[in-house]
């Protein structure tokens, strides 16, 4: 077997293999006769099968083995000799070339390393800032939006006629073809006109009701209903406004402070201290995601240079072009589908964001490293779950899609980005500044 290590750059090794096919041949047989002590062949004592049946049986397969087998031997002693360890090993080995003669096999193998780079200097690259200010103009306007939304419902004194954004008090009864339908009545049912929580055309033709009129409208059900005997259908509805509610005019004191904070000791000072602090966290993750964040990432990308796997950098090609092939019209998918040329167009469109993508996670990892900021995957599986609370899903059926997909590294990356840049920036004590 001849092995030789052609050095690409510090990331990237070539190596170069050519074993005879006596060597496959060897290792076949190798094979055949550890093979054929395990299995049980009628005819044949169980362990006493001989290597040419073996052979007969699983030719292919045992000959696809003993390649692979001797691929591995390659690998193994050319890491050997260009002395690397395994661990540094990056992703999976690329074949270049592959070639079976009828006297001997010829390999080109490239193997990845994981970049190595002097992080040193890092902290050059934090942007400075300024602590966002709070307003007592911005604190009053939320206080008065939060006052008005804790404000309850009373009935309207003054004699008008029904409007939007009203609350409405109504028995209703609907009819199909002249006949009630079932789960078309109710009976002092409170429904805010604009809200369109009912079907399109209900609350419109509710405005100028009013108190103790009765009206008959006509509405169409969507063609999606999800009641099938109602989906498109027309209706009647007969409808009785029994009373016209608005909110009550706010009152900004400690009882709303009460209200809003669920505490009994509190007050509108302690309120208008709480809710300062939760317009500045709210402008400060504005800050961060929207400059502080694309500013400390830039200047660390620009602030080293070193070599990138390449099989990495491909694997990030291929993804940020699929990403981008699920924006384009049907008409461009078809253009580019089963054409080489327009698919490989597509892919150096955005293989220079790829590069940068490649390079920014390895220079996170490193700094991260260095700063002794690190996720746990019961960390990630926690933020995974609350993301599906909070959205309304299955967060059971979350975890299992993640897990299925292998999205668990790159959660867990962009997690400890956030930590690693909120650490650097020194968020979490920017409020005490």
């Amino acid at each position: 077997m001849e092995i030789t290590n052609e050095k690409i750059n510090d990331a990237n090794l070539l190596i170069k293999g050519e074993f005879p096919k006596e060597a496959i041949d060897a290792q076949v047989e190798k094979l055949a006769k550890e093979a054929g002590k395990q299995m049980k062949v009628d005819g044949f004592r169980k362990g006493k099968v001989p290597a040419h049946i073996v052979k007969k049986m699983y030719g292919e397969k045992l000959e696809q083995d003993a390649e692979g087998e001797i691929i591995r031997e390659m690998l193994n002693k050319a890491y050997e000799e260009a002395g690397i360890n395994p661990q540094e090993i990056i992703g999976e080995p690329m074949f270049k070339k592959y070639e079976k003669g009828e006297e001997k096999i010829e390999a080109e193998i490239q193997v990845c390393l994981r970049p190595k780079f002097d992080v040193e200097g890092y902290q050059k690259a934090v942007p400075e800032y300024e602590l966002p200010a709070v307003s007592d103009e911005e604190v009053e306007e939320r206080i008065k939006a939060l006052a008005e939304q804790a404000a309850p419902l009373v009935s309207l004194e003054e004699d008008r006629p029904l409007q939007e954004g009203d609350t409405a008090v109504l028995d209703f009864t609907g009819y199909l073809d002249g006949e009630p339908f079932e789960g078309g009545s109710a009976q002092d049912f409170e429904l805010q006109i604009g809200s369109g929580q009912f079907i399109p055309g209900f609350e419109e033709q509710m405005v100028g009701m009013k108190k103790g009129e009765t009206k008959r409208i006509k509405v169409t059900f969507p063609e999606d209903y999800q009641a099938p005997n109602l989906a498109g259908k027309e209706t009647e509805f007969e409808i009785t406004l029994k009373d016209i509610k608005v909110k009550a005019e706010p009152k900004i004191d400690d009882e709303l402070a009460k209200t809003i904070t669920k505490k009994e000791d509190a007050t509108l000072e302690t309120l208008k201290e709480q809710v300062t602090e939760q317009i500045r966290t709210e402008k400060l993750s504005k800050l961060y995601n929207e400059e502080l964040k694309p500013k400390l990432l830039e200047a660390l990308v620009e602030a080293y240079e070193f070599d990138l796997p390449e099989n990495i950098v491909e694997q990030e090609v291929d993804n940020l072009a699929n990403q981008k092939a699920q924006s384009l019209s049907k008409e461009e998918l078809e253009a580019i589908q089963g054409n080489a040329e327009k698919i490989e167009e597509l892919r150096e469109s955005v293989r220079d964001d790829a590069v940068r993508s490649v390079k920014a996670t390895f220079i996170v990892d490193a700094v991260a490293k260095a700063e002794g900021v690190d996720v746990s995957d019961q960390e990630v599986s926690q933020a995974l779950y609350y993301e599906a609370l909070m959205a309304g899903q299955d967060p059971e059926a979350l975890l299992k899609y993640y897990q299925k997909n292998n999205l668990f590294p790159a959660v867990k990356m962009g997690m400890i980005e956030d930590k690693l840049f909120t650490q650097l920036l020194d968020l979490d004590n920017a409020g005490k500044k």
